[in-house]
């Protein structure tokens, strides 16, 4: 521990627009075959955009396309072809919630070390055939379907992701980058010849896709093929929230540079992972205890820090869409645990939803060291300051606030997310004046709410 003290300002007269949806989940809230069921969770959160990727992981049935449409020889067609019944009520789930569905068109990751749906589909046309027929399905109604409306139509995932030493074919992508290109060119042309007014896009890839040349290489493609990419979508992990923002200025920068002015940037996976991570082995059976020590420390403290200075700092990055990988109850990155109990991230999300029920954004600074929000409620009778302190060892913060709107007297909420505490209220403070100091405790690996509201309130 160090004796320095954190300064932070915040105005609550200086405005700064409307705080950002960003707040997306990967998968819906029904999980292990009915045992589990989130919705009231996701009902809090209010996510306003779900991805659909590895639901019901390691062994879909749901979404996938050898799930929907499991003979690959047969005749996309036909409706009898197709077996929708188990996706239709995972969607519907979803789509009872108010949330957006980004469905990802393909398969989820594979781990085994046999690959059983990585291969490049032998008939791309009829691959782009199956996609339309689903879309018809969930927004038209055939095949005893659905009028969902789905905007969001995302083409395979994690293109770029090559073999490792546990996996001598990629988990999720076996042809070269070029097949990838070629099957993205042939089902976004016939998804938008179909149903025009929807949003198709991809490559879904791995932050590491813009080092590799990946990415340029699919832009040129695009732009080459005159093929439709309504939206650029991609992905991070890492133990250092400025990489994610980072990445974002840099891929903003090369859809522009390759002339997708108008193409939406949508970062839908992101997650904390420790300093130094060893994907080999997360992944490999050989470290059971190492997996769970990771996988701890992901939805524990430390990685709701994280979550909530991500959250904050995409407020001011080039990101239309974001959505958080993942917020099903699975034993790797979720939010929850395998039993469906929410982890410390739940409540990095809940911390950030309080937030936003102040929507009117204010001015809000302080040092690097932390990540610092405000906002203001609409009617002008409730504020919310939201802070978190990833990783450095100084723990104290002063918070100047300036001008609540308020009359002379402030009930003060103080509540607290760390090893101990599930966001729930510490302390109460009552303040007066409409400018005041505020000193607490902010240890790293901490978020600290401050609820304000009039003191008669």
């Amino acid at each position: 521990m160090t004796n320095q003290l954190h300064t932070l300002d915040v105005d609550f007269s200086r405005t700064k627009g409307r705080f950002r949806l960003l707040h997306g989940v990967n998968n819906g809230p029904l999980n292990w075959g009915g045992l589990t069921d989130l919705s009231p969770y996701h009902a809090e959160l209010s996510p306003p955009f779900t991805r659909l990727h590895d639901p019901h992981w390691p062994n879909p049935d749901v979404v996938d396309i050898n799930a929907v449409f499991p003979d690959f020889g047969a005749d996309p067609g036909n409706p009898e072809n197709y077996t929708f019944d188990r996706t239709d009520e995972y969607i519907a789930a979803i789509v009872s919630l108010r949330s957006q569905i980004i469905y990802r068109l393909g398969h989820g990751i594979e781990h085994t070390r046999r690959k059983y749906h990585t291969q490049p589909p032998a008939d791309y046309e009829k691959w782009a055939a199956v996609c339309t027929g689903i879309i018809r399905h969930y927004n038209e109604g055939w095949a005893g379907g659905h009028q969902f409306g789905i905007q969001y139509w995302e083409i395979w995932n994690e293109p770029d992701l090559l073999a490792g030493p546990l996996s001598p074919v990629s988990p999720t992508w076996a042809g070269t980058w070029e097949d990838y290109f070629r099957l993205y060119t042939v089902a976004a042309k016939a998804i938008k010849a179909h149903f025009p007014a929807l949003k198709v896009g991809g490559p879904a890839m791995t932050g590491g896709g813009v080092a590799s040349g990946f990415l340029a290489g699919f832009l040129r493609h695009c732009r080459e093929q005159a093929a439709p990419l309504d939206f650029c979508s991609w992905h991070h992990y890492t133990a250092d929230p400025r990489e994610v923002f980072t990445l974002a200025a840099t891929v903003r920068g090369l859809l522009d540079e390759h002339a997708f002015n108008q193409a939406l940037s949508v970062l839908d996976e992101w997650n904390y992972i420790p300093t130094g991570m060893d994907w080999g082995v997360i992944f490999n059976p050989a470290f059971p205890y190492e997996q769970r020590r990771i996988s701890r420390e992901i939805a524990g403290p430390c990685g709701a820090a994280f979550d909530v200075a991500v959250l904050l700092g995409l407020q001011d990055c080039p990101v239309d869409i974001a959505t958080y990988y993942l917020a099903d109850a699975l034993p790797y990155f979720s939010m929850f645990d395998v039993y469906g109990v929410p982890q410390k991230a739940f409540y990095a999300f809940r911390a950030f939803r309080w937030l936003l029920d102040t929507p009117q954004r204010v001015q809000a600074s302080g040092d690097e060291c932390l990540a610092v929000g405000a906002g203001l409620s609409d009617d002008q009778r409730a504020a919310t300051v939201l802070m978190s302190n990833l990783k450095d060892p100084s723990e104290q913060v002063e918070i100047t606030v300036h001008k609540v709107p308020w009359g002379a007297g402030t009930r003060c909420e103080v509540c607290v997310l760390d090893d101990e505490h599930d966001l729930v209220p510490v302390k109460i403070e009552w303040l007066n004046g409409q400018t005041f100091t505020l000193r607490y405790r902010l240890p790293s690996a901490t978020v600290l709410v401050l609820k304000l509201a009039p003191a008669d309130a």
